[in-house]
């Protein structure tokens, strides 16, 4: 059996480091010398977990306790493995089974507790979704002959499929009267209450178990927890070669406890050494595996780890550890450290990549495929010279013009705005913001953007031709069927946005029936807009 254990010890550094598929391959070549071995069937549980396979992982935790019904970690990997299946009834029937074996395990009790939690929120947000909820309206005098109404039970089956739809039933009495039944509580008389309502009596507080006392430890047990205690001082003084002197002694009194090789990391930690912190973290890990300590002490380890590489800056190799951390354990604080290593080395990455040299070469074989009029391809390479050099004004009216040839105006207009805030004295960016516009017939706002133009050139040509062609366009469509005038105006989201305001549609009806509540209504900036929109698109005419 030294090659079962020698596999074993593999799997697991390869599970701590992060090398799942590794650990399931050492866990299956010891189970296939040796297939009775509860451990290897909870370990490789766990790595199935890891890797998304729970289904798998539920195999091997159902396995686990087949073959060893009084181990109470079996249940905690077959009852998380259906947690993550969403079979939350079934894991509370586990926990509730593993602590019949062995009712001081913390980790079963606190499963349980988290099960109960989320089985007793999801009832409350859905009253009607009780495994026995005809048996409770069966059993209650007020609900009982109200189940023979075949309309009562679609409306219950309804309510119990669409629990949304359950506030536009309130007015139904029987709806009240289910919910006083489902609920326990009589909501059709608390509204004829006149004296108030007394507060609930707190709920008892929950005894935790008592620990142990230091007498009824063992003597190196005792003589290491004093130690630790030491050691503690000393930390909270700063004194950290005190406080290492007695981490070391409580290690050397009680080697199995995990929680003094995490104290020493600690103290590495705060001495900056953090090579040598991530490496008593790891032993702290690998101890408390082989002996099953809690998951929470397990997490805690990998976070400081993970600190310790956010600290050098070493960002990829602490979002690992981080994720690790919270695979044993999900804390808000861990996860927030995470999500902040993800954003700092998401910009690296970005800052990175830009090469202005590489974004002008992409520049010039994006102009090469434009003025071949191969636009999806000039856009790609423009596109890069972004990514690029995301500071240059030009590339964004590049690939504006590109836009606007395929007849994506509202991305043209993006780029176009882009172009603008990078630098607002560059010509192009209004002409092309214009020319997108005057193709998307906003005439109005096509010929500010040309007014905005002749500011930084007076005599452009192609500016001062744009604005007398959107000038002579909006004379023009005055003249347009009425229909053809209200499919083009359509066919814009802002007016879209406008008419399918509740607010706006009324406005626009009360000025149709009295045109003197028009100057009313203009006094309002916002709405002073969007009726000039509607005037610009020819939707409404004032006379």
């Amino acid at each position: 059996m030294e090659k079962v254990s020698e596999l074993k010890d593999q799997g697991n550094k390869a599970l701590s480091a992060g090398r799942i598929d590794e650990a399931v391959r050492c866990y299956s070549e010891a189970l296939a010398l040796d297939p009775g071995n509860h451990v290897l069937y909870s370990n490789r549980s766990a790595a199935f977990a890891r890797r998304g396979e729970y289904k798998r992982a539920l195999e091997d935790g159902s396995k686990t306790v087949e073959l060893k019904p009084d181990w109470g970690k079996g249940y905690s990997r077959k009852a998380a493995a259906l947690e993550f299946l969403g079979r939350f009834e079934e894991a509370k029937t586990t926990y509730q089974e593993g602590l019949k074996h062995e009712p001081t395990n913390q980790q079963l009790k606190e499963g349980l507790q988290n099960m109960e939690a989320r089985l007793a929120e999801k009832k409350i947000m859905n009253p009607f979704s009780v495994p026995d909820l005809y048996e409770k309206l069966g059993s209650d005098s007020r609900t009982r002959a109200l189940l023979s109404d075949p309309s009562y039970r679609e409306l219950i089956e309804q309510l119990r499929g669409k629990p949304a739809d359950l506030g536009t039933k309130l007015q139904d009495p029987r709806v009240m009267t289910t919910l006083s039944v489902l609920l326990g509580i009589d909501l059709a008389g608390v509204d004829e209450q006149e004296d108030e309502t007394p507060p609930p009596a707190p709920p008892p507080k929950k005894e935790e178990p008592p620990k142990p006392k230091e007498e009824e430890l063992p003597e190196n047990k005792r003589q290491a927890l004093q130690e630790k205690e030491r050691g503690n001082e000393a930390y909270k003084k700063k004194d950290f070669a005190e406080a290492l002197k007695h981490y070391e002694a409580a290690v050397e009194l009680d080697p199995v406890n995990m929680t003094y090789i995490s104290n020493q990391a600690a103290v590495y930690f705060e001495k900056a050494d953090y090579a040598r912190c991530r490496e008593l973290c790891e032993k702290a890990i690998e101890v408390g595996r082989e002996n099953r300590e809690d998951y929470r002490q397990i997490a805690k380890a990998y976070a400081r780890i993970g600190n310790s590489f956010f600290k050098e800056e070493k960002y990829k190799e602490a979002i690992q550890s981080f994720n690790k951390s919270l695979t044993e354990h999900r804390t808000p604080e861990v996860l927030k450290k995470s999500q902040q290593a993800e954003r700092i080395l998401k910009d690296q990455e970005r800052l990175a990549y830009i090469n202005p040299e590489l974004a002008l070469e992409e520049k010039n074989k994006g102009n090469d495929f434009f003025q071949r009029g191969v636009y999806p391809q000039a856009m790609k390479h423009y596109s890069e010279a972004i990514k690029r050099n995301p500071g240059d004004a030009k590339l964004y009216s590049n690939r504006a013009a590109c836009y606007t040839k395929l007849l994506e105006f509202q991305l043209a207009l993006r780029d176009c705005e882009d172009c603008i805030r990078l630098d607002p004295t560059f010509i192009k960016g209004y002409t092309r913001k214009a020319g997108a516009l005057e193709a998307m017939k906003d005439f109005t706002k096509a010929t500010e953007a040309y007014q905005k133009a002749l500011e930084l050139d007076s005599n452009s040509k192609e500016v001062i031709e744009g604005s007398r062609r959107c000038m002579l366009a909006q004379y023009q469509r005055n003249d347009d069927p009425p229909e053809e005038v209200k499919k083009r105006a359509m066919g814009d989201p802002e007016v879209q946005q406008i008419m399918s305001d509740p607010a706006m549609r009324l406005i626009l009806e009360q000025m149709q029936k009295d045109p003197q509540a028009l100057s009313e209504h203009l006094r309002n900036p916002v709405i002073a807009q969007k009726i000039q929109k509607l005037i610009d698109v020819g939707l409404i005419a004032i006379r």
